[in-house]
């Protein structure tokens, strides 16, 4: 996964990784506890995910469905990051 360190360039997912810094373990045990518990998929987003991801191995996408994955994407990217920062704070490696 790619940390903040030697991200220089302006894409969301860089703003992003500097904002969180998901490479410091500085997060309050009640916090991070309460940030693996809040940010989650639910079954259906997963579904539409999976169904996307298979329509793109195909090549088959709109170019709705491209943008939707694509926003999925960086919203998994985000959760990802804050997941890695509080196991980082809570001690846990995964």
């Amino acid at each position: 996964m790619a940390t903040a360190q030697g991200i220089t360039d302006s894409t969301e997912a860089a703003i992003i990784a500097r904002m969180i810094h998901a490479e410091k373990a500085d997060l309050p045990k009640d916090t991070a506890q309460a940030v693996l518990g809040l940010f989650s998929f639910d079954q259906a987003d997963l579904d539409r995910m999976h169904f996307l991801a298979v329509k793109n191995q195909d090549d088959a996408l709109t170019p709705a469905e491209k943008t939707e994955l694509e926003t999925y994407l960086r919203v998994s990217y985000f959760i990802d990051l804050m997941h890695a920062k509080a196991r980082l704070s809570l001690g846990k490696r995964q």
